[in-house]
């Protein structure tokens, strides 16, 4: 599948800011809600979003084309871009899909650090307690 260049120029050696959107398109609510759960769960974004559908008008094989399509925002730490689109371009439907990321250049302290914590990687839950780690 093409989108294998996840870590060529474009990737997070490129990114200064320290959080990051990152966007793409999918042609269907299910795959774009797929993606959005699959990469919280898989702790590569703190956030996804899903909106749409919007409009889109670009090139494609020398014909202009005309697609309804949906949004999926992710909302990360810079230093999980490489692995997140990595994810995606995995997963995705499309041959080309669009994964972009714009800096997040000021927010609030709480959110930030929200955004580092809940992708990083969690202890796994105690089978008897629920608990994350060991038994005390």
């Amino acid at each position: 599948m093409a989108g294998s260049d996840a870590g060529r120029p474009g990737g997070s050696e490129y990114l200064r800011a320290r959080y990051v959107q990152v966007q793409t398109t999918t042609d269907s609510r299910a795959e774009a809600m797929e993606l959005a759960r699959a990469a919280v769960e898989a702790r590569l974004a703190a956030c996804g979003q899903v909106a749409g559908p919007v409009a889109s008008t670009y090139w494609w094989n020398d014909e202009i084309e005309r697609a309804e399509e949906w949004l999926v925002f992710f909302k990360l730490p810079a230093d999980r871009y490489d692995e997140l689109a990595a994810f995606l371009a995995q997963r995705h439907s499309y041959d080309e899909p669009e994964i972009i990321a714009t800096p997040i250049v000021a927010g609030s302290a709480t959110y930030l650090s929200w955004l580092q914590d809940e992708t990083r990687p969690r202890p796994p839950r105690n089978a008897d307690t629920g608990q994350r780690g060991s038994k005390q």
